[in-house]
């Protein structure tokens, strides 16, 4: 389960509904309610925050997030968007990652999940990650 403080307007997570699930980008939150409004590929569905869970960080999601693959000499693998670095010891393990962005560098910050990575990135950019090309 996600804790609803750590979902902003713009996460990319999954939704649980009989049994299916949805992945789907935050469009709008209740408080109130502790609900969270998703936008499928089919339409906008509200979930209570235990049928939501986070879509893992893989080489194939940082792609979808438009990102640049360069393997390096010693075996790791750097993930390039602008300026914003995400480096991990291939592209199959990211048990352990590296990020930076200007001079803010964040050594084994823990990152599980693409919405984790995105509330890092917005922290250190000021800008939303998102599908969209820099």
């Amino acid at each position: 389960m996600i804790k609803f403080s750590n979902i902003q307007v713009g996460d990319y997570l999954m939704g649980e509904y009989n049994g299916k699930l949805w992945e789907g980008e935050v469009t709008r939150l209740n408080g109130d309610e502790k609900q969270v409004c998703l936008q499928t590929d089919v339409q906008e569905f509200w979930f209570a925050t235990n049928h939501l869970q986070g879509i893992s960080l893989s080489d194939e999601q940082l792609l979808k997030l438009n990102f640049t693959k360069e393997k390096l000499d010693d075996g790791t693998v750097k993930y390039k968007k602008g300026a914003f670095r995400v480096v991990t010891a291939s592209d199959k393990d990211f048990s352990s990652v590296e990020i930076w962005y200007r001079e803010d560098r964040r050594r084994n910050p823990d990152i599980q999940f693409v919405h984790e990575l995105q509330n890092h990135y917005y922290q250190m950019t000021k800008v939303h990650l998102t599908k969209e090309m820099v």
